[in-house]
């Protein structure tokens, strides 16, 4: 097998690249620049690195892949000014169409391309419950952007095509838990706003064995809820953590703090959507990790 990943430095592509290695198959990391990581890795025979300003000139590389899994993008946890909305955009839109490009001109086609998405394409509704068979679609910021990210990832041509659609992935060294559990050891954590937005979160083991099912699994395309069955309201979560950390829970935290704060990106933490992962379910995809109690335990025990 060999396998193309996009995204390989950040938080669900570093560990999948990690995972593939691990298994002893073939990987080209496609990314912005081939550092010393990547070096070390390539005089080790474990991968290939690919700059994205050097894709054209070597596409022949991803000829008769397994499968591209497409993670790049800026990140969102940052303040939303306006050029960081333009950037956070154009990562993604541009990235697509770039690798869409290759792929049309490829002679061996890969079997299947795993494009990134979110379950913020839904938007901030907490009075629903969403699943992959609604139409329903948000107007904020980032759901316009995970709009575009899908349209664009409709344009590869003659191939399987999975929209991965994230939450929250939950990891001790990186993502959003470390920022969450801060105010706990601080002794001074507790709901957020009025702690029952709802937040859709999957343990990063469980986020990778989602990517290897979807790659496997020939019947699944289109969007797919890479979120766990037993999506949690914030004041849940945070009573979660703080059992786990064994730190109280009882301080809240103003919404408009957040905005004064964090500006335009505190919706994320004070609003939210309830996704399920209905077609990984009807598939037969068995989580590791479906409780929020097991996911952190796991996190924070070792």
């Amino acid at each position: 097998m060999k396998t193309a990943v996009t995204g390989g430095s950040g938080l669900i592509g570093s560990r999948l690249v990690q995972r593939l290695i691990q298994k002893g198959e073939r990987v080209i990391v496609i990314s912005r620049t081939c550092g010393d990581r990547w070096r070390r890795l390539e005089s080790g025979g474990k991968i290939t690195c690919i700059a994205w300003d050097q894709l054209e000139s070597r596409a022949e590389e991803l000829e008769g892949l397994t499968a591209i899994v497409h993670l790049a993008g800026e990140t969102i946890n940052q303040r939303w000014n306006e050029q960081a909305k333009q950037e956070i955009l154009r990562s993604r839109i541009e990235s697509t169409v770039q690798l869409s490009d290759i792929v049309k001109r490829l002679q061996r086609k890969p079997e299947t391309i795993i494009s990134g998405s979110a379950v913020g394409i839904y938007g901030m509704d907490g009075s629903r419950e969403f699943d992959e068979y609604c139409s329903v679609q948000g107007d904020d910021f980032l759901a316009q952007v995970v709009r575009l990210w899908e349209a664009a990832a409709d344009q590869f041509d003659d191939v399987r095509v999975v929209k991965l659609r994230t939450g929250v992935v939950l990891d001790r060294h990186g993502g959003a838990l470390p920022k969450m559990m801060l105010p706990y050891k601080l002794g001074v954590g507790g709901p957020i706003g009025s702690g029952r937005q709802w937040l859709s979160w999957i343990h990063i083991e469980d986020i990778v064995n989602v990517i290897e099912f979807c790659m496997h699994n020939r019947q699944l395309n289109g969007p797919v809820n890479a979120v766990s069955p037993q999506p949690v309201t914030n004041d849940e979560f945070g009573r979660t953590l703080g059992m786990v950390l064994k730190r109280p829970h009882y301080l809240p935290l103003p919404a408009f703090v957040m905005k004064l704060v964090f500006g335009e990106m505190s919706s994320l933490l004070t609003e939210g959507q309830k996704a399920v992962p209905k077609r990984l379910m009807e598939h037969g995809f068995q989580f590791q990790f479906d409780s929020l109690k097991s996911a952190l335990n796991d996190l924070l025990s070792k």
